[in-house]
């Protein structure tokens, strides 16, 4: 046997380590608007029924950024005075059907008319979950539930559909606004074509014929809760445009291959590109707590862009209090306070704030890449405001129970940027920590979004106080998560009479401290850096 050269060896093996075998993820990425973003934020609201008032409505909408609200096509009046003194605009929809009373068509597409003229309008939206709630046009009852084992007859829901679109189109006044399909159209029994947007020459649809028209937009209630509260990339999976495990209601069972009777719909391929809305997601804080829904709210805006979603309304601005069972979907509760959903938007949404779209030629490209190997539960999302300024979004769905602690990445970029301004949404509206020159940030991933704000003027020299450390939430339920410039050498709690009631030292390597031993009230956190600078927190234990 051979002796090997060993001078020879080490020279391959320095050959070997700087072949780059497995390529990072480097992409180039065309920035899209911020507005363009904001603009898809909705949610659901009676705005001036069922126990909400108007001025507390518009002040919540304010507060967490929606842009729209989905709703309905009457009192005009009401919808008009919201819009003029909001500027938010409105979805006017059939609603949930009335099996009683015949739904009148020509006085929802006059209602709909006077929306438009005065600006408020956004889109027009076909009936509610007939599946849930039958409704009756020209005496026939159409969708609900089988009565003494006969299916219920669809045949109604997609003539009530195709008469909406083909009235809207052929008013002057409507014929440029989105026709928006039924939700829950999975559910068809027999096969009207409500599968389809509008019926292709090829499909044996049943009793409605090929070129029937329904809608310009396909309509989704892709919850992303369903059977487990609690899984790792939930609200990403529900935005899946294909077959992509969508805990309930997704694109695919609606419009791929229905959930009830499995009729054949579009392909896996027009699915991707077929235009997409959601009216209706969101979980119950009986079902998660309230910090998990605020980070699920959050991502859930942010997924449904990425993944194509024109408009994405949550289910529900505030809880319901004329109805009894599970309600507390609410960004704020009964009393209009927030919850951390509606604090974590309005950070959100406050950090990118715009109002106007930078033009497609004006749009900027960044080269970056997320190391190492990027985990399969980290997304990101580049925007741009009009002013020019870059705003990478970099956020988290680990969601498992309990929390695992938070994974250490990297965004490289290709070359040195100026500044770098990092946002965390649970902690608020302010950077967290600046960076001046670099090519790399690191961040600690785990379920909440970081807003990396890259802009060329020094907006860091502006506000030279950031702070160098952070603590999160605040509120606190069970688990303190901790962020540094520095590696922190000491975390320290105090309660108010000053007697240490929890103590870290070298914490904190992953960065978290558990508080859910302590009794409720209110803690002084000392944070102490490797340079051993001290930074104090008020935090609340909840």
């Amino acid at each position: 046997m051979k002796q090997i050269n060993f001078k020879l060896f080490l020279l391959l093996l320095a050959v070997f380590n700087s072949i780059q075998l497995f390529p990072d993820d480097r992409e180039t990425v065309t920035a899209v608007p911020a507005n363009d973003f904001l603009n898809t934020i909705g949610v659901n609201s009676a705005i001036y029924a069922r126990g909400e008032n108007m001025a507390k409505t518009i002040e919540c909408c304010k507060y967490i950024g929606a842009r729209w609200v989905r709703g309905t096509s009457s009192p005009t009046d009401s919808i008009i005075k919201f819009y003029n003194t909001s500027g938010i605009k409105v979805s006017c929809g059939v609603g949930s059907g009335n099996s009683t009373l015949n739904f009148n068509l020509s006085n929802f597409i006059n209602n709909v008319k006077k929306v438009a003229a005065s600006g408020a309008l956004l889109a027009i939206e076909g009936a509610n979950e007939p599946n849930n709630w039958a409704i009756r046009y020209n005496d026939k009852i159409g969708g609900g539930k089988a009565v003494n084992g006969v299916p219920p007859d669809w045949l109604p829901i997609a003539k009530l559909q195709r008469d909406i679109y083909e009235s809207a189109k052929a008013a002057p006044e409507l014929k440029d606004y989105p026709v928006w399909s039924i939700s829950a159209n999975g559910a068809q029994v027999n096969n009207v074509g409500l599968q389809f947007l509008t019926i292709p020459e090829d499909n044996n649809t049943l009793e409605m014929p090929a070129g029937t028209h329904y809608a310009d937009y396909a309509n989704c209630h892709n919850y992303f809760v369903h059977n487990n509260p609690y899984t790792d990339n939930q609200t990403w999976r529900a935005a899946d445009p294909g077959t992509g495990a969508s805990p309930v209601d997704g694109l695919y069972v609606n419009y791929g291959l229905t959930w009830n009777k499995k009729q054949v719909g579009y392909s896996l391929e027009e699915l991707l590109t077929l235009p997409r809305v959601t009216t209706e997601t969101g979980v119950a804080i009986n079902v998660i707590t309230d910090y998990y829904q605020g980070l699920m709210y959050v991502s859930t805006y942010l997924a449904q862009f990425k993944r194509g979603w024109s408009y994405t309304s949550m289910y529900i601005l505030r809880d319901r209090t004329d109805e009894t069972g599970n309600q507390t979907f609410g960004f704020f509760d009964p009393k209009y306070n927030p919850r951390p959903a509606a604090t974590y938007l309005h950070n959100l949404t406050t950090v990118i704030a715009d109002n106007e779209s930078a033009a497609a030629a004006d749009l900027k490209e960044l080269t970056y890449s997320i190391s190492p190997s990027r985990p399969a539960t980290v997304h990101e999302l580049l925007l741009q405001k009009k002013n020019g300024t870059l705003m990478l979004i970099v956020w988290g769905e680990k969601y498992i129970s309990p929390a695992p602690a938070p994974t250490s990445i990297e965004v490289k970029f290709d070359e040195p940027v100026g500044v770098v301004n990092v946002y965390n949404v649970l902690v608020g509206t302010e950077p967290v920590q600046s960076y001046t020159d670099v090519t790399s940030i690191p961040l600690d991933m785990l379920n909440y979004p970081y807003i990396l704000e890259i802009n060329p003027v020094a907006a860091s020299l502006k506000n030279p106080n950031i702070n160098r450390m952070q603590a999160y939430p605040n509120p606190v339920d069970d688990v303190l998560y901790l962020s540094s410039a520095c590696k922190l050498k000491k975390a320290a709690l105090f309660d108010l009479t000053g007697k240490c009631v929890l103590q870290a030292e070298t914490a904190i390597d992953n960065k978290s401290i558990h508080v859910e031993g302590l009794p409720k009230g209110s803690y002084i956190l000392k944070l102490t850096d490797e340079d051993n600078q001290t930074e104090n927190f008020k935090i609340i234990k909840k």
